[in-house]
């Protein structure tokens, strides 16, 4: 039996997949969360095999953050990643993360279930579509921001300064500056704003 953690703030969304999953043979849901805190105490408590983690919360913690920590477990579970978005920045940093796989939430239900039993058996689940996005982002090294360095210009985009980054990444203002710095020469840029167009356009950031 292969148990999962649903991780997502809509519960109309957790209701579905319940739904959805509840009636696939050899699958169980044991816990649902709302938050990446909720999600990493459940991995925690319950030692699923896969957790299933959207990455956008609304919190100050992304599903990214929430993999990070739940990976880093002891017994640590698979992390199937299911979200809407599918912008490199979003796809490099969960697979850095250590998300075992990659799946967008229009996916057919027969593609989620096989992408849960292959991240169950310690195998890689990417969406056709998303493999080709990281094979050409493999191609396009210009564009091939870390993901320290897209989250730093995704906080950037907030509208957040030098110093409030610093504080959120738990790094120093000079480690900002730096990530910034390498930023502007892979983007070909030279302010921030700049930064932040380029990326968009290139499909870095959403």
């Amino acid at each position: 039996m292969i148990r999962i953690v649903l991780a997502d703030d809509h519960p109309v969304v957790r209701a579905g997949l319940r739904a959805m999953l509840g009636s696939e043979q050899g699958l169980e849901i044991v816990g649902e969360a709302a938050t990446p805190d909720e999600a990493c105490a459940l991995a925690a408590e319950l030692a699923p095999d896969v957790v299933l983690m959207d990455l956008q919360f609304g919190a100050a913690q992304t599903g990214a953050d929430a993999t990070r920590s739940i990976r880093a477990l002891a017994d640590a579970p698979a992390v199937l990643v299911l979200t809407n978005y599918d912008t490199d920045g979003d796809i490099l940093g969960a697979v850095e993360a250590g998300a075992s796989g990659y799946l967008l939430k229009d996916a057919p239900p027969d593609e989620l279930v096989a992408a849960i039993r292959a991240a169950a058996a310690g195998e890689s689940a990417l969406a056709p579509a998303i493999a080709g996005r990281l094979l050409e982002r493999l191609r396009s090294p210009r564009l091939s921001l870390s993901a320290r360095e897209t989250e730093v210009l995704r906080l950037v985009a907030e509208g957040s300064t030098n110093t409030e980054i610093a504080r959120r990444l738990h790094i120093s203002d000079a480690t900002v500056k730096s990530h910034l710095v390498h930023v502007y020469a892979k983007l070909g840029v030279s302010s921030r704003t700049a930064a932040v167009a380029a990326a968009r356009e290139a499909g870095v950031l959403r």
